[in-house]
């Protein structure tokens, strides 16, 4: 059994508590992974600005996956890889989502792009991300550099049928899957937290089997799939639990911490 030399963690739902909060168990475990050789970083669905705020107080000097894994930058922020979802998709995507009548939101490497203030959605992911919002009345300046798009809506039946439809549509064109049961994205093609995985490997010399995963939505799946060890997190759903290696408790219930003692016992029984 290979040892575990890299963890690479989901944020929300996962790293932090639901009110976004990173507990002092998160950062204790982060910093015995530090102690015991083991190399740590973050993708999420959020830009490269909202992750900025795990940076410092989790020492984080490898590159971070922003965007769904699609791009990759580094402690700055700054790209060392990125990927575009391409104009035509773009609008196919807007489309859809104008459809299903969600409120959408473009984002580029450096701003967040809205048309409207739902009232619900964009004070959280102001909170969230900790940066305003650009208010627009045209998306289409921003269509052919639009690292991620977001369609969010409270009504999750009709946001998974959205999701169907927006797979449907765009085919292979771009990736379409819910980080959360509120937002749906749409990102660049062939591009996933598993893609961003596989680069952290080749980066840094590991192999896959080398690389444990966290996460708690449908968007793990892809870094569930190439690492060598998985953890879900105690609030996935059953389904995203079934593809994991193994369980953790919730993010409420200091999970993430969890979820590295079971990575450092594997360890230690390599």
């Amino acid at each position: 059994m290979t040892k575990i030399a890299l963890v690479v963690s989901d944020v929300d739902g996962t790293l932090v508590t639901h009110d976004k909060r990173l507990t002092d168990k998160a950062k204790a475990a982060v910093k015995k992974l530090e102690d015991n050789g083991i190399g740590f970083t973050i993708t999420s669905s959020r830009p490269p600005v909202g992750m900025r705020f795990l940076i410092a107080p989790l020492a984080i000097t490898l590159p971070i996956g922003p965007f769904n894994g699609s791009s990759m930058v580094d402690g700055d922020l700054k790209p060392i890889t990125q990927h575009l979802i391409g104009e035509a998709a773009a609008k196919q995507s807007l489309d859809v989502f104008g459809k299903y009548g969600v409120d959408v939101w473009i984002f580029t490497n450096d701003d967040w792009v809205i048309k409207r203030d739902d009232g619900k959605y964009v004070p959280h992911e102001r909170d969230t991300i900790q940066h305003a919002p650009l208010m627009v009345e045209d998306f289409t300046p921003y269509l052919a550099k639009a690292c991620k798009i977001v369609g969010a809506s409270a009504d999750f039946a009709m946001l998974e049928r959205c999701e169907l439809e927006m797979q449907q549509t765009l085919g292979d064109s771009a990736v379409a899957v819910r980080s959360q049961n509120y937002y749906l994205d749409v990102t660049p093609p062939a591009q996933s937290k598993g893609t961003f995985v596989k680069a952290m490997a080749e980066r840094l010399g590991l192999p896959l089997a080398a690389i444990a995963t966290v996460g708690d939505m449908q968007n793990d799946l892809p870094m569930f799939e190439v690492a060598g060890f998985s953890v879900a997190m105690g609030n996935a759903s059953d389904a995203v639990k079934s593809k994991a290696s193994a369980v953790t408790t919730s993010n409420e219930d200091e999970g993430f911490a969890g979820a590295v003692e079971m990575i450092l016992k594997r360890n230690a029984a390599s």
